[in-house]
């Protein structure tokens, strides 16, 4: 697909888009214009030339690049750092300490994808490039790093996964928030909607955890929110209020469906028809016709949710 010109977001921040899955709006790599330059997600090896072409748009060397930050491991986020960090001779990749060992030897990580996606994975997510330990930093909660004029504080964010943290930056009053408040679907703004779903991907969600890191990124009073998925938004507390409002739906989609079966392949199907029932009816209700291309993505996500939450379930009734 053809490269799209970078987004300026103010405060020195460019949103570079990554055509995740071939899909225009669907993740991106974001830019800290700084002393330092900085990046903050890198998504999948094949999204890595529109990342060097974006560099090319905005008039960067990626030989002055300093910093690559990924909020998490997963391979949306983080499969591209390696073989990005090839063409980049002088950035060093900052993860959270429980995802270091895994960018450091990714075969686990490839072998979970692999669960997940099956035939696909080589076509979605191939090469991952092992990050030498040299090239590799992880940040714990409340350490910081400065860039220029301006902080980056990290924070453990789980509820996505137990590897994520989310990055304030100081200058913009924003945050970084990887998928642990969710997705962002950008595309329904041109019908004056604005949709925030949970990302509830196997296999470490935890819905406590997720409330208690919303509440945590509310607590600290941000203006502007950075989603992994897609872009920017201004309207923080109405993000809190959606996830709030559409995380029990999601568990509730799982617990029912583990009432009937302990087969996993039929609670997935089944939280996944129940899921794709509530938003799609939701959608409806708000005028978004059929053709409308934001179901394309969440079909996609409604999938992916569905194996974590049949995951979450299968693994709490067991404990019961």
């Amino acid at each position: 697909m053809k490269a799209i010109a970078p987004v300026d977001l103010g405060y020195g921040i460019s949103l570079i888009e990554d055509f995740d899955l071939k899909i225009e709006g669907r993740t991106g790599t974001y830019v800290i214009h700084d002393e330092e330059l900085t990046i903050v997600e890198t998504c999948a090896s094949p999204s890595v030339p529109y990342i060097i072409q974006g560099f090319e748009d905005l008039g960067l060397k990626l030989e002055d690049l300093r910093w690559i930050i990924v909020t998490h491991i997963h391979l949306d986020h983080a499969g591209g750092a390696g073989l990005l960090l090839e063409k980049c001779p002088n950035a060093k990749v900052i993860v959270h300490p429980r995802g270091y060992r895994h960018l450091s030897n990714p075969t686990k990580l490839i072998a979970g994808a692999r669960a997940v996606y099956g035939d696909k994975f080589d076509q979605l997510f191939d090469p991952i490039v092992p990050i030498p330990e040299e090239q590799l930093i992880a940040k714990d909660d409340g350490e910081t790093l400065s860039i220029g004029d301006r902080t980056l504080t990290f924070y453990n964010t789980p509820g996505h996964a137990n590897h994520h943290f989310s990055i304030h930056d100081s200058k913009s009053n924003g945050i970084f928030t990887g998928d642990t408040i969710g997705v962002h679907y950008p595309q329904l703004r041109e019908n004056n909607l604005n949709l925030y779903l949970p990302s509830t991907s196997p296999n470490q969600f935890d819905p406590e955890a997720m409330l208690a890191s919303t509440k945590r990124i509310e607590e600290l009073g941000v203006d502007r929110i950075y989603f992994g998925h897609y872009g920017v938004s201004e309207e923080p507390h109405e993000v809190y209020r959606q996830i709030r409002e559409w995380l029990p739906l999601f568990v509730e989609a799982g617990e029912m469906a583990v009432t009937q079966t302990d087969d996993f392949e039929t609670i997935y199907i089944k939280t996944r028809e129940h899921l794709t029932h509530k938003t799609m009816s939701f959608l409806h209700e708000k005028g978004i016709a059929n053709d409308h291309p934001v179901y394309k993505i969440l079909e996609l996500d409604i999938n992916v949710c569905a194996m974590g939450l049949a995951d979450y379930v299968k693994k709490k009734k067991a404990t019961v």
